[in-house]
């Protein structure tokens, strides 16, 4: 994940059918989020919305070299 998106780690999203979404927005704060969300239920009131937190958690890595016993 790119810095820039490090920065808003909350995200607002439409729900679609077949568990599908669509990001609308990232948003540095809750409260920022909150009231986008507001608004655009306000401007599409048959939609279903929701705010999540995005909290990039790190991938473990595979480990790709064989283990030796070292003797």
């Amino acid at each position: 994940m790119p810095y820039r998106e490090h920065l808003n780690p909350w995200v607002l999203v439409r729900l679609l059918p077949n568990l599908q979404r669509v990001t609308v927005g990232q948003y540095r704060n809750r409260s920022d989020a909150d009231g986008h969300l507001q608004i655009i239920r306000h401007l599409m009131p048959n939609a279903e919305f929701e705010v999540v937190f995005n909290p990039d958690l790190p991938k473990p890595q595979a480990n790709t070299r064989p283990r030796t016993s070292g003797r």
